[in-house]
């Protein structure tokens, strides 16, 4: 009877295996049908992708988006006459389409569309109470919130080589000059454009030379950049009569020229100092006391900068400390005229200089994850005229201030979304005479007391 029963349980066990190694076996079957289907979609896929890259060349254009909407609060007082103006909610939104691509080793192209518009605001801006306009600049445009007519804030390439064992790289076009070193902590962006936004922060069109001295001084180079920022008169294209194109005229209106010379003199990644210098050919003013002739070719502006930034205090004295950022800079301005003319309210062929500070501080905000508060301090003396064209809060330049400018910020993301970064900032400044708003050696300066702010709140999707 056991035995029977021994083999009747043996029976049922080979039974039982037999049908699971079947079941296993369908079930190996199966994957590899899904892992063929697989494999011939991947070769499709391939395929597709050789198709692209044999219409691209190979070559492939990342596009990144960033785009900003924000709510500002303006106040403005004229202490003297007792005038104020002001606006409870400036809605503006901003949208950058980052472009850049690397078809071969040391040749990067990028470039950058922006259109930067108000709510509710014409397509076309034509002055207050819908008197005429001089326009804007193709190169000031994208900076100052008008329209939603896309333009080219940015388009460049860079090719990079070494002569020897000297690196080298060269690049053309027009510039990533705006919220550069320094200015990008306010702006709530990781990464700061070329120059040093204390002397600089406008689109600029031009050509560059970069000599790299890492080998000696580590983090250490120099740019040379040499452009245009205005075209003097030309003869008219279109005009009857002409047998001359694009010739210059006679005149006053000459071409402006620059060549600026910024540089690293020192960044290990803590510390980091940059300098800067900057020379403008035919800067614009006037002839002595004609005002009709404002905007003339009057002389010649030099601009200089040096600052100093240090990320992270001390060596890992405290997670506080090593997520704190410090800096300190000072420029200078110096406006020449040349015989006849003035800038700046100067003698007939006389000069004036100027001068500005910028301190700040940017913390952990110890509420959130990746969260900053910043604390920025702006003085700036009575002839204090920097190319700081691109608009940097919504009542002007705080950086050109003649004054005092104090502002306060928080970085932060949006839900713990490090794609929507957001920044709450307010900014008060006391504008001692003519303000800054234009940063041009043709506007007279007077003494004034003028107050000014800004309170805003933005968000933006970044990726």
């Amino acid at each position: 009877m056991i035995k029977n029963l021994t083999l009747i349980s043996a029976l049922a066990l080979f039974s039982t295996t037999a049908f699971a190694a079947d079941d296993v076996q369908v079930q190996i079957d199966d994957m590899k049908k899904q892992i063929e289907k697989l494999e011939k979609s991947q070769k499709s896929t391939k395929k597709s992708l050789s198709k692209v890259k044999s219409a691209t060349g190979g070559d492939n254009i990342k596009f990144g988006v960033d785009f900003r909407n924000a709510v500002d609060v303006l106040e403005y007082k004229n202490n003297e006459t007792g005038e104020t103006a002001s606006n409870s909610s400036l809605l503006s939104s901003r949208l950058y389409l980052d472009m850049a691509a690397s078809p071969m080793k040391g040749l990067i192209f990028k470039g950058r569309l922006a259109i930067y518009s108000m709510w509710g605001a014409h397509l076309n801006y034509t002055g207050a109470k819908g008197t005429d306009s001089a326009g804007l600049k193709d190169w000031s445009a994208s900076s100052k919130a008008t329209d939603t007519v896309m333009r080219v804030k940015e388009a460049y390439f860079v090719y990079s080589n070494s002569l020897g064992e000297q690196p080298v790289s060269f690049s053309i076009g027009r510039r990533p000059s705006t919220n550069g070193f320094l200015a990008n902590y306010r702006e709530n962006e990781p990464k700061s454009g070329s120059p040093l936004a204390h002397i600089t922060n406008m689109e600029v069109n031009a050509a560059m030379v970069k000599l790299s001295w890492d080998r000696f001084i580590e983090g250490a180079y120099t740019k040379f950049v040499y452009g245009r920022a205005h075209t003097g008169e030309i003869e008219n294209v279109y005009g009857i009569g002409t047998n001359t194109p694009y010739a210059t005229v006679d005149g006053d209106d000459k071409n402006v020229d620059f060549f600026v010379m910024p540089g690293n003199a020192y960044d290990d990644g803590q510390y980091q100092v940059m300098y800067q210098w900057a020379h403008i050919f035919n800067t614009k003013g006037q002839k002595y006391n004609d005002p009709t002739t404002k905007k003339a070719a009057a002389g010649t502006a030099d601009l200089f900068s040096v600052g100093l930034k240090v990320d992270g205090i001390g060596d890992e004295w405290s997670d506080f400390l090593d997520e704190t950022t410090v800096f300190v800079s000072g420029a200078y301005t110096y406006y020449n005229a040349k015989d006849g003319y003035q800038l700046l309210n100067s003698d007939p062929g006389g000069s004036q200089s100027g001068s500005s500070v910028w301190v700040g501080a940017i913390i952990p905000d110890m509420i959130t994850e990746n969260g900053k508060f910043g604390f920025e301090y702006n003085h700036g003396s009575k002839y204090w005229t920097p190319m700081t064209w691109a608009e940097d809060t919504a009542i002007g330049s705080k950086i050109a201030v003649r004054g005092d400018a104090y502002e306060a910020y928080w970085n932060f993301d949006l839900f713990g979304v490090k794609y929507l970064p957001s920044q709450v900032r307010y900014t008060y400044a006391q504008h001692d005479y003519t303000p800054n708003v234009r940063c041009a050696g043709w506007v007279p300066i007077k003494e004034e007391d003028i107050t000014a702010s800004d309170l805003r709140f933005a968000v933006s999707y970044r990726y």
